[in-house]
């Protein structure tokens, strides 16, 4: 037997490995059942207006075998998408389901099937509430169905201003750690996106007042079509031929989209009285705006917490060449590094189905420490197994913090997670002593896992998809972290005293520049005539108060669609879902969904075809459509880590090592693991993967072990000037310097001011050449130059704004000498 050996990591221990491998276990194998699929084809209407999109989805089934199927198809939604409605056609027929609560809903559906009658049923997973599925049952030889979804959601602003509606389509498997119930993601089939036997239609509707700029999408879609002369109405359609291999996200950009506004809608005429629908809702738009300040707070503990499991070894996006997410993730922490100011404290965390730090603890922000953490960066890839986030974030909250620097948590993760709900209940029960800034990498990501663990610790949240770059995300949130708190923020109302107003969602706790902050509010009492309003958000900056108004009219015209109303129902219904579970909660959040329509996480919708004309005879047989998946998980088991994650149980950790020291106080942590005795060999061989050692030969099947061929990607040259700037902001006149900004070795030689050191010359060069080469990237260097100025100016003195004027000429810049504050 040939032998393989895979090193785990510095100084540790060694693993023998053999080939054989379990791979009925892993992920993105097919069997050699051709089994058919019932889907045939996807239609989605989308009417997006303003800031909020009501989306029309159906399904067409096809049923071509012989027997009678049940088709069961498992797909991503947003988390905040409020699903109201369903019904199914079969025959002519339409049958408009009922929202249950779901231990019943599943009973009816259940009942009906083993009765031989149709029946269809949607609900949400119970792991996570951004996924849910459709079940179709008993669907005749021959027959043909379509069911119909609907749901409304909010739509985020970008940080260009661009409103950004996101069909969700890739469904990746999510890990499962082991003794959990195994998410369902896990036992899908796949099948290569060219396979897909299904097709993806999509209309697009878009509606301002303000106006429609323009509207782009990585994806293919047609031409913009104005339907109105003024431009405040427009529509658009995913091209013929479109490949179904990714999310589809389109951005529309109105002509205001940073404006204050208030939305009323009428309470329904046809509402139970004093249900939720019952009273009329506003939905409150808040753009927070906060007085210019170059000011930076120099205290935080700073923890960064990244994904090291084998998915994160998958490109960002399905584009050729595209770079892999844990490269992005390497080059952004360091760029974040760079950008801490000295003073704070910080660490880095990197998991998989383990997890290791860089520090023991937190460590001041120093020359030394913040070398040791880019070189551990420098050295980190996608080989820790699985998607295990929740214990390295239990040892994060059991480590005491710093006194007088508030902790700040950046987690960066592709979110293929199955334990969703115990992460974010983990985060939440530890809010009161830190923020969650959280970041989505790559097709796929859990809008659940990356928008809750930072909701309920008041942080911030992004996802990173397509063409988008991690890094200026990344460091709008830093900025946002840097920012004075902000304190004492409270609503006051001005209403008329027949008036009062009850608040449905929760009142903002943290603010941040620049970024929208939503509030819903029900209104009761004597609304008949048309009455002033006003509500302000106010808030303390700086020890001084800042207050946003905002006047409307309380005037509720006639309701077409109730969609604030939904929307806030899902707003009101996921905040009762992260709280403290209770009888009192659990009747609130069924109360709220059956009266509003809009599904929980306890509620199901369920439609029963009681006029089926042939009765089935016995269990229909069960097909799983195939969901889209990034292709990275459709590679060779080999490849697959985090599927191989759960047999790697029978390798313990024995030890917790000090060693490679690198300054006062300063060990890294390794792990030494070994194989017990009985552990099968195919384990040591999954071990062997997971460890990142990659055997070359062919494996059972057929199936070729051959990595593919890495595509070499040259570093930027911002990049490579980043990683030479020192913790205090400044860089050394050194020929890789020279190299970098394309000019003489001898260049501090050529210093015409004579009393100011290399040091000074070249940081003062730096700043130049990153406004006249880099400009379009500013928002990524933006921090880190802040410190180069500062020093700078301190360490030039009177001669700074010579040192200046000859770095213009030296470089054959024009550069803005008020840049360096003069």
């Amino acid at each position: 037997m040939k032998e393989k050996c895979a090193k785990i990591g510095p100084d540790v221990k060694w693993l023998k490995m053999s080939e054989s491998l379990p791979f009925s276990q892993c992920c993105g194998l097919l069997t050699n059942q051709k089994l058919p699929i019932p889907l045939q084809g996807i239609w989605v209407d989308a009417l997006v207006k303003g800031f909020v999109t009501d989306v029309s989805a159906t399904l067409k089934y096809k049923n071509k075998e012989e027997n009678a199927v049940e088709a069961i198809f498992v797909f991503p939604m947003d988390e905040d998408s409020a699903v109201y409605s369903f019904e199914a056609t079969i025959e002519g027929k339409k049958i408009v389901a009922d929202l249950q609560e779901k231990k019943q809903a599943k009973e009816t559906y259940n009942e009906a099937i083993s009765q031989g009658q149709q029946a269809f049923l949607l609900e949400e997973d119970e792991s996570s509430g951004d996924i849910f599925s459709i079940s179709v049952g008993n669907l005749a030889p021959g027959q043909e169905a379509e069911v119909t979804m609907n749901y409304v959601r909010e739509l985020s602003v970008e940080a260009d201003g661009a409103v950004r509606f996101v069909l969700p389509a890739v469904l990746n498997p999510r890990y499962t750690p082991k003794g959990e119930k195994e998410s369902i993601t896990a036992t899908l089939p796949n099948v290569p996106i060219s396979d897909l036997p299904y097709t993806l239609s999509l209309n697009a509707q878009f509606q301002s007042a303000y106006g429609l700029n323009k509207i782009e999408s990585p994806c293919n879609i047609t031409p913009i079509q104005y339907t109105n002369e003024d431009k405040t109405e427009a529509k658009v359609s995913l091209a013929e031929g479109h490949k179904f291999d990714r999310d589809v996200e389109i951005l529309v950009y109105y002509n205001e989209v940073n404006k204050p506004s208030v939305t009323l809608e009428s309470a329904l005429p046809d509402a139970a009285e004093d249900s939720f629908m019952a009273y009329p809702i506003a939905m409150l738009n808040f753009y927070p705006s906060f007085p210019e300040t170059q000011e930076q707070s120099k205290c935080g503990e700073f923890i960064f917490v990244v994904d090291r499991s084998g998915s994160m070894d998958c490109p960002m996006n399905s584009e050729p060449n595209a770079p892999m997410r844990i490269q992005s993730a390497k080059e952004t922490l360091v760029l974040l590094l760079k950008s801490l100011p000295l003073g704070c404290y910080f660490n880095i965390y990197g998991f998989g189905s383990t997890f290791e730090s860089l520090f023991l603890e937190s460590m001041e922000y120093t020359q030394v420490t913040l070398e040791a953490a880019v070189d551990k960066v420098n050295q980190m890839s996608a080989d820790l197994g699985g998607t295990e986030i929740l214990e390295p974030l239990k040892k994060i909250y059991k480590t005491a913090g710093r006194p007088q620097h508030p902790r700040q948590v950046f987690i960066f993760t592709d979110g293929e997670v199955g334990n969703t709900q115990q992460v974010i209940a983990e985060v939440q029960r530890n809010a009161h002593n830190h923020r969650c800034f959280s970041f989505g990498i790559g097709e796929g990501a859990s809008t659940a896992l990356i928008k809750g663990m930072a909701r309920v610790a008041s942080g911030n949240y992004e996802f990173i998809t397509g063409k988008d770059r991690l890094q200026p995300k990344v460091l709008k949130a830093l900025k946002c972290a840097l920012q004075p708190t902000i304190k004492e923020i409270t609503l006051n109302w001005t209403l008329h005293p027949d008036v009062e107003q009850n608040l449905v969602s929760q009142a903002p706790t943290v603010l941040f520049q620049g970024q929208r902050s939503i509030v819903y509010v029900q209104f009761k009492g004597k609304l008949e005539e048309e009455k002033e309003a006003r509500v302000s958000l106010q808030y303390n900056y700086k020890e001084e108060i800042v207050t946003n108004e905002l006047h409307f009219t309380l005037k509720f015209g006639n309701v077409e669609r109730p969609t604030i109303h939904r929307l806030a129902a899902k707003n009101l219904i996921s905040f009762l879902e992260s709280e403290e579970e209770s009888e009192e909660v659990k009747k609130m959040i069924l109360e709220t969904s059956l009266q509003s329509g809009v599904v929980s996480s306890l509620t199901a919708y369920v439609a029963v075809n009681k006029d089926t004309k042939t009765r089935v005879e016995g269990p229909p047989v069960q097909r799983f459509m195939p969901p889209v998946a990034m292709a990275c998980c459709m590679r060779q088991p080999v490849y697959c880590y985090d599927s191989l994650a759960p047999m790697m149980a029978p390798i313990q950790i024995l030890e917790l090592a000090e060693d490679a020291a690198v300054g006062p106080d300063i060990a890294f942590k390794s792990l030494s693991i070994e194989v017990p005795q009985d552990i099968g060999q195919g384990d040591v061989d999954n071990a062997s993967n997971l460890a990142g050692g990659l055997a070359v030969g062919s494996l059972p099947g057929g199936i070729p072990q051959e990595p593919p061929t890495p595509v070499t990607v040259e570093t930027p040259a911002l990049y490579r000037l980043i990683s030479l700037q020192k913790a205090d902001g400044s860089w050394e006149a050194s020929s890789e310097f020279a190299t970098i900004l394309g000019i003489p070795e001898n260049f501090a030689e050529s210093c015409p001011v004579s009393n100011v050191g290399g040091s000074v010359w070249a940081t003062a060069l730096a700043v130049i050449w990153l406004h006249s080469s880099c400009l379009d990237q500013r928002d990524e260097w933006e921090l880190l130059e802040g410190k180069a100025v500062s020093w700078v100016k301190d360490s030039a003195g009177s001669s700074l704004a010579e040192v200046v004027k000859a770095g213009n000429v030296f470089l054959k810049s024009s550069v803005d000498v008020a840049i360096f504050g003069l």
